[in-house]
């Protein structure tokens, strides 16, 4: 898959991941606070990518996934773990790529116009902190290369700050 960069124009989507996560690991603090963190992970992911019409974070409390930082249009502010692409992610610890959300038993839709999904669990120490999710109005927009690298993103993310203290 490709993406066009408006500044040197076609530029394959690996090669926009790997200068994510390059980016990623210097703008991540371990001291700083993770909603801080968190924002700007969203931020940078956000505007690589035309593709995305909505990303962000939901974090779990018991069997709640409570709606986090985000870029978008208004989103659900709560969603049950089990429930929807979000609440499947966070129920089997497992990336979900929904081609046609319109499809998806129990889909959960807070923007009527998204039509392709793609949702990353959150694990810190075999604890679920949330859920990262990514919409957008093409169908199909992500591919196993997205799902392998926001995987990696996530994993930096876990890595570098500390969801211990994060409450919600």
């Amino acid at each position: 898959m490709f993406v066009e960069n408006t500044n040197t124009g076609i530029i394959p989507e690996k090669e926009i991941f790997e200068n994510l996560l390059k980016d990623m690991e210097s703008l991540l603090e371990e001291n700083t606070p993770p909603l801080s963190n968190i924002s700007n992970f969203i931020s940078l992911i956000n505007d690589a990518f035309r593709k995305i019409s909505w990303i962000g974070f939901y974090f779990a409390k018991n069997d709640i996934l409570y709606l986090g930082p985000f870029q978008g249009k208004v989103a659900c502010t709560k969603i049950k773990i089990g429930n929807g692409v979000c609440g499947t992610s966070a129920e089997k610890r497992e990336t979900v790529i929904v081609e046609d959300v319109h499809k998806f038993p129990g889909h959960i839709a807070c923007d009527s116009g998204s039509n392709s999904e793609i949702v990353i669990p959150i694990i810190q120490n075999s604890r679920l902190i949330g859920v990262l999710d990514l919409d957008s109005y093409s169908f199909s927009a992500f591919s196993e290369i997205d799902k392998i690298y926001l995987e990696k993103l996530v994993k930096l993310l876990t890595d570098k700050v500390n969801f211990e203290s994060f409450t919600i």
